[in-house]
């Protein structure tokens, strides 16, 4: 399989800015589900790329599971770090708008090191006024 290309940063931001409304406000009509898979796949990839590696397992059934953060490799049966969730709870906390600590039980967090994904969130800041990059 040939590897992937990098997640183009510009597509992400506009993925998601295509969804802002939704993710500040749950009455709004939720998205296409085109239009949702592009954006959670598009931040999914792009957190594994701001966070390299195997050791934990972040999944946003039913798009996509990436795997970041250096350490232990894993390789096969089921990872003992995953971090799983919603497409809507993903999207909250890859702008900013939640906390992974504030999440509750909307992201399911298994194994010691699944946390530390929180280091790399938020991706992109989705703010009142719109959007702003992580300095």
């Amino acid at each position: 399989m040939a590897p992937r290309k990098p997640p183009d940063p510009a597509a992400a931001r506009a993925a998601v800015l295509a969804l802002a409304d939704w993710l500040r406000d749950p009455a709004v009509a939720e998205p296409e589900r085109a239009a949702l898979a592009e954006a959670v796949r598009l931040t999914a990839r792009t957190l594994a790329a701001a966070a390299p590696g195997a050791s934990v397992e972040v999944r946003v059934p039913p798009f996509v599971a990436v795997q970041c953060v250096q350490g232990p490799r894993h390789t096969r049966g089921t990872p003992p770090n995953v971090v799983e969730t919603d497409p809507r709870t993903w999207l909250l906390l890859a702008t900013g708008l939640l906390e992974l600590d504030a999440a509750g039980p909307a992201v399911e967090l298994s194994g010691s090191r699944a946390g530390e994904i929180s280091g790399w969130l938020p991706l992109l800041r989705l703010g009142e006024s719109g959007y702003r990059p992580v300095d």
